[in-house]
């Protein structure tokens, strides 16, 4: 008897959300069966992989990122055309870490002029990024929505606090598309997603940013919130969850012992340098076997090693 291999259909759909303007824009999303399960339906648009750069000099990273990018990396503008030029990343996200009231404290005008910069310079998308203070982030993303008009920028991200200042701004007055961030928790996701809805927001401009950790770091939960959102959207035609999934991993990975301590202070781990990348790398792949359908990271190498295997099995 011949072998017929079982086939998994489901009812539901991911969103395809486009980022960017021109040739080089990207779509992610779009998929109708589980990541890479390319057997069982469409997969929609190949996952993609973003770098990270700083709108200032990235004083707390290791130093052999830091010396990678030494003579571009006190320049937001010459940061992003070098890492255009001399990377595989599909897209630019720009962290506007100047803003951060704790830190430099810069103006969201000075901040917005900055990025303006950035994105005009390069052809590349550009997902913006905040500071990390939601009060801050939500009046610094209402000035930045407004100086990037027209380039269809991704807002990494809309937080229960300031939704609406950012809803309203990146999304409904400058057409930009808004990721919705919640901290490893399905209903948090959900219900945030139906807030921006309900703001105004068009569910095909929001992309999920639903929380992530370093691998061994109880990134068992971050796999079981994703694999919940995915079977929702897709087994039970859950609509508010059908949005694609961004994963900021750099910010995650690269704070931890592992990726860090020096290899002084603990010389059984090896290179740091190496350590990081291998963090790096577990955990973008773990995010995108999980349902990510794109992932921002920190070391070119990492990018390069993600891209390859994403690559491989699309």
């Amino acid at each position: 008897m011949a072998f017929k291999m079982s086939v998994q259909k489901y009812s539901g759909k991911i969103s395809e959300v486009e980022i960017g303007t021109g040739e080089k824009a990207i779509k992610i999303g779009g998929e109708s069966t589980l990541p890479f399960y390319s057997f069982d339906g469409d997969t929609g648009n190949i996952q993609k992989v973003g770098i990270e750069i700083s709108d200032t000099y990235p004083e707390s990273w290791i130093s052999s990122i830091k010396d990678m990018y030494k003579d571009v990396c006190d320049c937001p503008v010459k940061w992003a055309k070098y890492v255009e030029e001399n990377t595989d990343a599909d897209f630019i996200c720009l962290k506007l870490e100047s803003a951060d009231p704790n830190g430099l404290d810069k103006s969201v005008e000075e901040c917005a002029e900055n990025a303006k910069k950035v994105v005009e310079s390069v052809s590349i998308p550009v997902v913006i990024a905040g500071c990390g203070n939601h009060d801050k982030d939500g009046k610094l993303f209402e000035k930045v929505a407004q100086a990037v008009d027209g380039h269809n920028c991704l807002f990494l991200s809309a937080t229960e606090e300031n939704y609406k200042a950012v809803g309203a701004a990146a999304a409904m007055a400058y057409s930009h598309k808004v990721s919705a961030e919640s901290s490893v928790d399905i209903n948090l996701a959900k219900q945030l997603n139906v807030l921006l809805t309900q703001l105004g927001v068009k569910s095909e401009s929001i992309v999920m940013n639903v929380g992530c950790s370093a691998v061994g770091y109880g990134y068992e939960y971050v796999a079981s919130t994703m694999d919940r959102i995915r079977l929702a959207a897709f087994g039970q035609n859950d609509k508010t969850l059908q949005m694609p999934i961004i994963t900021p991993v750099s910010s995650e990975v690269w704070h931890v012992k592992e990726s860090i301590a020096s290899q002084e202070d603990e010389p059984a781990w090896g290179c740091v340098e190496e350590r990081g990348i291998n963090m790096e790398i577990s955990t973008a792949v773990s995010s995108l076997a999980g349902g990510a359908n794109a992932v921002i990271l920190r070391h070119p190498k990492s990018i390069e090693t993600v891209k390859e295997l994403v690559n491989a099995l699309a």
